[in-house]
Formats: structure tokens, C-alpha cells, sequence
């Protein structure tokens, strides 16, 4: 019966994925040729087009990328290649630990060469055609090498770490995973900043006297306890611009794409960084940790159930071994297929997402002019080739921030009318 819910759920998922692309794609294509009115002084109709193309090629691809993965996750469970790799590695391997930390990385090895040519794709076909990618072969390996590096160094002992937990801690293990879990994740904030982006990236202190004073005097009005503000040369690996801040405590920093900083001017910034500071301001970054800690106690609850279940096993393609642990066989299991039967939580987290937004807007625009903010978003859309016109939706079930042109009519309505 699992099977067959499974099969249900997995093939929901797609059609619904599918569906929303294809309709994303339409959608766009019927507005490809008008700018829409908001716009139209701003936005220049090869720009418009420009990014409809683009929309379209990223959709095109992330409907091969998720029809791949569906049968790969397939392939795993119901055709058995989990089982294959199961009893292989019980054969290679006699230390118990070792035979399953080698189950979770040849999953995640196997996962990874599969998603590797969409990888390639995107970054060196479909952002080169649009003039985004700046990456060379080189970097990209570098990359790869330098992210496995540290899946070795922090991933493999976590996952030792929660292996052994699983088998030791007694019915109990799903509340010391946890509390695992959660020191990890506070560790990786700690050491991101210092640590972990300086092997990828450059960060220098930002020279321009102008916008670091206006930025050091924005955090002091928000209540923003500096460690520094640096430019990262982003534009080494692509032509797209943000800024963030990261860190917490006496470690928090404001950082800069330098190709954010080229293509915007002091107002605009100051705008920018006051929308990322009204995350700050409204604790959305706290909450949705808080809220990502809390699912992640209730998914190991559920896993530490599902566990001790044959049928979720066997449900899946898998025998599990008698006399030998099967804890690595079952945090494989899960969390290949949690997103299946959780994809419709999707659209849920990302109402929240854009409410969250509209806030740290409404917070910029008492900070800095909503107008600086308004063009700052138009040039930021104008440069990532970001669709004007997303299907309602698609945008509603995918999106993390709101449409352009309601939330620039937003901005707009924060504007002071004249002679009032």
C-alpha cells in the first residue's frame, strides 16, 4: 500500500511541477512583446524579451532536471539500486559505522554526477547565451573540489556523529540528533563568514568614503551592530548582483556584490541594504531558523518512527537486514522521498516568504526613499533578466518574492503625495 502512495504522491509532484512550468512558460510568451506599462519608461523592450527568453530556458531545463530526478529516485527505491548498493557495501565494508557512512556517500555521489551535466548546462550554455556566466572551467572545478572538501571535513563527522546516535541512544536518538543538528547549524553561521565564503570568494573592506558612511549611519539608525562592510567580487563567477549580511552577534557583517555596487548609485544602495535590514529588523532570519529547527525536530520524530517500520522499507524497494543496523538505509530513505510527500507545503512557505518581503520593504521605505528603492528593484530586474510577467500561479506556488509589479505598486503607495 505504500508503494502505491508513494507512486501517487511521486507522480502528483511532477504533474504539478510540470503543469506550473508549462503554464509559467505560456504565460510568458503571451507578454513577451509589451512591457508592461509600470515599466515602460524604464525597462527597454529588448530587455523585456530578453528575459522571457531566459524565463523559458531555465523552465525548459528544470522540467528535464525534474523529470531525470523522478526516475533516478525511481531507480533508487523501486528498481532496487538502493538494495544493490546496500548489500555491496556490507560486502566491502565489516565495521558497521563505515558500511553505512559509505551507503549515504555513494547515494550522494550517484545523486550528484546525475545532476552534474544541469549543472554544467545551466552555467555554461544557458547563462553564457544570456551573458550571465563569467565562471571558467577551471573555477567550476575548483568549486566542486573545494564544497567537497568541506562535505569531508563538517559533513562526514556529523553524519558519524548521527549514525552512531541513531544506533546507540535508544528510543531517545531523534532528540540528540537534534540537538545535534542544531549545533551544526549555529556552527556553519559562525565560521560561514570567516571561514567557509573566503575560500570561494574575496572580501575586501569597502573603499567608497561615500556609501560606507551612509551605511554605517543606516545600521546605527536600525539598531545594526557592525563588524564590518565588505565588496565580494562576485562577478568573477557571474554578472547577477545582491547584497546580504551574515554572521550574528559582535560577527555580523554587510557584504556587497561588487557587480551590485557598478551598477547602483549611493541612494539606491542605501535603499537596498535598508530592504535586508528589515529582515533584521522584523527577526524573519530568526524566525525561520527557528521555524527550519522546529520541523527538523518533527521530520527526525518521524523518521525515528518510519524506522522501525518494515512496510517503509519494504514499501520502497529495500529489504532491510536482519541482525545489522539500518539506520543509514533508513535516513537514505527519508530524505529522498520526504520532499514527495511534502511538495505541497511549497506554496505555503512561500506566501510566508513574500509576506516577509512586503515587510522589509515597508520597512526600507522608513529608512530610505521608496524611490531609491523602487529603481533600485527596476535595475535589478532589468539586469538579472528576471520576468516582469510571471503566471499568477506559478508565482504564487514557486516564488519567494512578490511579483515586480505589485510590489513596486506597494513601494509606490509609500510614496508622499504631492500637495497634501
Amino acid at each position: 500500500m505504500f508503494t502505491i502512495w508513494f507512486i501517487v504522491f511521486l507522480a502528483a509532484s511532477l504533474l504539478t511541477h510540470a503543469w506550473l512550468s508549462l503554464r509559467q512558460i505560456r504565460h510568458v510568451a503571451l507578454h513577451r512583446n509589451q512591457v508592461p506599462a509600470v515599466f515602460a519608461e524604464r525597462i527597454r523592450l529588448a530587455s523585456h524579451q530578453r528575459a522571457a527568453d531566459y524565463t523559458h530556458a531555465k523552465m525548459q531545463l528544470s522540467l528535464a532536471e525534474s523529470f531525470v530526478s523522478a526516475a533516478l529516485l525511481i531507480v533508487f527505491t523501486l528498481l532496487g539500486l538502493l538494495q544493490w548498493l546496500d548489500i555491496r557495501m556490507a560486502q566491502i565494508f565489516d565495521n558497521e559505522l563505515l558500511r553505512q557512512m559509505a551507503l549515504v556517500a555513494s547515494v550522494a555521489v550517484i545523486s550528484s554526477l546525475v545532476s552534474l551535466p544541469f549543472a554544467l548546462w545551466r552555467r555554461f550554455k544557458l547563462d553564457e547565451r544570456f551573458g550571465f556566466n563569467r565562471m571558467t572551467p577551471a573555477l567550476f572545478i575548483s568549486d566542486a573540489l573545494k564544497s567537497l572538501l568541506i562535505s569531508i571535513v563538517l559533513g562526514a563527522p556529523l553524519l558519524a556523529l548521527i549514525l552512531w546516535v541513531m544506533d546507540n541512544a535508544g528510543p531517545a536518538w531523534a532528540w540528540w540528533a537534534w540537538g545535534i543538528w542544531v549545533a551544526f547549524n549555529l556552527l556553519i553561521l559562525w565560521l560561514f563568514p570567516t571561514v567557509i565564503a573566503p575560500l570561494f570568494n574575496k572580501f575586501t573592506p569597502l573603499e567608497d568614503s561615500v556609501v560606507a558612511e551612509r551605511v554605517q549611519k543606516l545600521a546605527q539608525r536600525c539598531g545594526f551592530a557592525l563588524n564590518g562592510i565588505f565588496v565580494m567580487d562576485g562577478s568573477k563567477r557571474s554578472a547577477h548582483g545582491n547584497a546580504y549580511f551574515t554572521g550574528f552577534g559582535k560577527a555580523r557583517r554587510i557584504v556587497f556584490f561588487d557587480t551590485l555596487l557598478n551598477r547602483l548609485n549611493a541612494d539606491e544602495i542605501e535603499a537596498v541594504l535598508a530592504h535586508e535590514l528589515g529582515h533584521f529588523k522584523h527577526r524573519h532570519i530568526l524566525k525561520r531558523m527557528v521555524a527550519t529547527f522546529l520541523g527538523a525536530l518533527v521530520f527526525l520524530q518521524v523518521l525515528a518512527w518510519l524506522s522501525q517500520q518494515t512496510w517503509f522499507y519494504t514499501g520502497l524497494g529495500v529489504m532491510p537486514q536482519l541482525g545489522r543496523s539500518n539506520s543509514g538505509m533508513a535516513l537514505v530513505l527519508f530524505f529522498l522521498v520526504v520532499p514527495v510527500f511534502t511538495f505541497w507545503v511549497s506554496p505555503l512557505a512561500a506566501w510566508f516568504s513574500r509576506k516577509d518581503e512586503f515587510q522589509a520593504d515597508q520597512y526600507a521605505a522608513s529608512q530610505a526613499p521608496a524611490t531609491a528603492l523602487v529603481s533600485a528593484l527596476v535595475k535589478l530586474y532589468d539586469d538579472n533578466a528576471a520576468t516582469l510577467t510571471p503566471d499568477p500561479l506559478y508565482s504564487a506556488y514557486h516564488d519567494s518574492h512578490p511579483p515586480a509589479m505589485i510590489r513596486i505598486a506597494r513601494l509606490q503607495q509609500q510614496l508622499p503625495v504631492h500637495g497634501s
